[in-house]
């Protein structure tokens, strides 16, 4: 038998349910992969209803604990000698110059407090050419500094697996809800399968990267992504077939171009191996 209880936005997280005595409580928004709590939904429906204090408190509980929860993860990962545990909430600036300039105007940046977020001119661009999509992006520029760990600042693989593995949440918080047309789409999309190839989670990451180029077939980084994959694994004739079609359509790319080139190379060398009777060397990702 179902019972009825009052709705939470587009979420329906206090719509029908079934009577299950602990069904599983899943926050507002996309918000589920930050919080796992794992209260029952009518506590939720309950405080949601209350008034705007007890709400306002209740969502910073879940906030600090949430923050808690991240730290205390990193923390027992081995985090980054002198840099903040969660790189979400210690905004670091050494590592918020790594990332793009509208980063700082994000959300999450404005409401820490970072130092020149507080522009209302800037927000008010970048939000003209973001649309409201701009009110996520905070998310993309987390999974950017997990990315950069991941890529410069920690030591071990264990520690490069994880930044990796946790980049992929926030890039799919934006991809999720921007819409088909968003500006930056392809770009998260790329961004996301590079790290999914890193991870030997190959299936996903080229279905990452093929959607990319779907969305906009001249995003070159997308070509050079799946090519650098092949070649990796030592397919050298579709590294250069992705190429070819990266060049067709961005012909003037002299990333593109120097991969061509470093291919050529590579397969020269090898003819001359093979027709000297030398042992073939593997090629170099």
């Amino acid at each position: 038998m179902n019972r009825k209880l009052p709705c939470y936005g587009e979420n329906r997280i206090c719509g029908s349910q079934e009577a299950d005595p602990k069904p599983a409580w899943r926050p507002p928004g996309n918000r589920a992969q930050h919080y796992n709590i794992g209260l029952p939904v009518q506590i939720h429906c309950v405080v949601m209803r209350a008034s705007k204090s007890v709400r306002n408190l209740y969502l910073t509980v879940f906030a600090l604990v949430s923050l808690l929860a991240a730290a205390m993860r990193a923390h027992s990962q081995g985090g980054v000698p002198g840099y903040p545990d969660d790189p979400r909430y210690g905004l670091d600036p050494r590592e918020v110059a790594m990332l793009p300039g509208y980063c700082i105007y994000t959300q999450a940046f404005r409401i820490g407090r970072f130092p020149g977020s507080n522009n209302p001119a800037e927000l008010e661009r970048w939000t003209s050419v973001m649309g409201p999509t701009f009110n996520a992006m905070h998310h993309y520029c987390w999974g950017l500094m997990k990315t950069n760990r991941a890529k410069f600042l920690v030591s071990t693989p264990k520690m490069r697996d994880f930044y990796l593995r946790d980049s992929i949440p926030e890039f799919d918080y934006v991809i999720n809800g921007a819409p088909t047309d968003f500006i930056l789409l392809p770009e998260i999309l790329t961004k996301k399968g590079e790290n999914l190839l890193e991870l030997d989670r190959s299936r996903e990451g080229l279905q990452a990267l093929h959607r990319a180029i779907e969305l906009k077939p001249d995003y070159w980084p997308s070509y050079a992504a799946i090519s650098d994959y092949y070649r990796k694994i030592g397919d050298l004739a579709k590294a250069r077939g992705w190429l070819e079609e990266g060049l067709s359509v961005t012909p003037n790319i002299n990333a593109l171009k120097r991969r061509m080139a470093d291919l050529d190379a590579v397969e020269g060398s090898r003819t001359t191996a093979t027709k000297s009777g030398m042992p073939q060397q593997p090629a170099k990702p």
